[in-house]
């Protein structure tokens, strides 16, 4: 059996550790097949990530090679795979990976479950989603996406993670750990200032550790920040937690809608 792992850079686990895959062709290659979620992939979708605008003379045959080396590749891995994970198909090439063999597939199945589960699961959703966002070990790909696909995929897949993380969030605040991810929250806030769900969070979490002028002030930059950049003005879920702050709504400190869900 083989993991792949693509939160990070391209990564191949077999049973004795990691195994290399050379050249940026082949890790073009095989990024591109795995995500495309098990369906094959034409040979000009493949030639256009791996080569863009530089295609070389006989393409069709230059494909052909590097899918032959990335499927002898694989066998060496895998000796004792009986047919090649790697096949040809009229549509296109397909790399067939099972269920707990992609890290990004994984990921996103736990996030779904997260979204899925009651406010009552809260300590469950934290700890799955604390487990799922600890498979990250850097930008998707390495930051190495060449083609499209593969740049597409990267944007889905860092999409999920924000919302794993808002979901996480939401989870530790429905247990009362504000003090706890003020730092993290503080963090994802800096990196992401236009994204409005972590600033309501932080918010919260500030006012619930006896920091309301430091909530406020965080609400009052980022309207000046969403004016400035976008010439918008906050949204009315923004706006309902400053309102709250302000009248030291006691539904801030306990389980209910205005904590950030």
């Amino acid at each position: 059996m083989l993991r792949f792992s693509i939160l990070g850079a391209l990564q191949i686990l077999t049973t004795t550790g990691p195994a290399d895959i050379s050249g940026d062709l082949q890790r073009t290659l095989v990024q591109t097949l795995l995500v495309s979620e098990g369906q094959p992939v034409s040979g000009e979708s493949l030639a256009e990530e791996m080569w863009g605008d530089a295609a070389p003379d006989h393409q069709a045959n230059a494909l052909q090679a590097h899918v032959s080396r990335l499927r002898r590749r694989l066998r060496e891995l895998e000796p004792d795979r009986p047919a090649s994970r790697l096949t040809i198909h009229p549509s296109g090439y397909r790399l067939g990976v099972g269920e707990g063999e992609l890290d990004a597939a994984e990921f996103i199945r736990a996030v779904r479950l997260a979204e899925s589960a009651g406010a009552d699961d809260a300590a469950h959703t934290a700890g799955l989603l604390g487990e799922a966002l600890a498979m990250w070990r850097g930008p998707v790909f390495g930051g190495f996406a060449a083609g499209t696909l593969c740049q597409l995929a990267g944007a889905r897949f860092e999409e999920y993670r924000m919302r794993a993380m808002e979901l996480r969030f939401d989870a530790e605040l429905r247990l009362g750990r504000h003090a706890a991810v003020l730092a993290e929250l503080a963090e994802a806030h800096t990196n992401h200032p236009l994204r409005e769900r972590f600033c309501e969070q932080l918010m919260v979490a500030l006012y619930c550790s006896g920091r309301q002028a430091d909530a406020l002030d965080v609400f009052r930059r980022m309207r000046r920040h969403l004016d400035d950049e976008l010439g918008i003005q906050p949204s009315p879920a923004l706006r309902r937690i400053e309102n709250a702050i302000l009248s030291h709504d006691p539904a801030l400190t306990g389980d209910t809608h205005l904590q950030p869900v």
